[in-house]
């Protein structure tokens, strides 16, 4: 292993994936995402990169702990319960596996996301 296998986001010219949640899972908006996954790991269990998503709001179900930094906008993370966190630029969080509720989006987000995939 060498500096060479070292991945430098901003160096990364990683394709970006875009997609939508599934219908049923939109609650407003026409929530547009694209995830730019610069690393993943040999045992496909660790995942990181830069996510981003338009406005709108959509249910969420982590099957996977993710650590995550705002990079832009303000976005409000709800669990099943309805309560509300928050999320703006330079917050940094992590998402445990097994969180369900919503994600919306108010202004255009973007953010750092290292998600690690718990085998059972």
């Amino acid at each position: 292993m060498s500096i060479h296998n070292v991945v430098d986001f901003s160096q990364a010219n990683t394709e970006g994936e875009r997609y939508r949640p599934a219908p049923e899972k939109v609650l407003k908006g026409d929530p547009e995402q694209a995830v730019f996954n610069h690393y993943a790991s040999p045992c496909a269990q660790l995942n990181a990169g830069i996510w981003e998503g338009a406005v709108g709001q959509w249910t969420v179900n982590f099957t996977e702990h993710e650590y995550c930094e705002i990079l832009q906008g303000v976005s409000v993370l709800r669990d099943h319960e309805g309560n509300a966190k928050t999320l703006r630029v330079g917050d940094r969080f992590v998402i445990p596996a097994g969180f369900k509720g919503t994600w919306e989006v108010l202004e255009p987000c973007r953010k750092v996301y290292v998600a690690f995939e718990q085998k059972a």
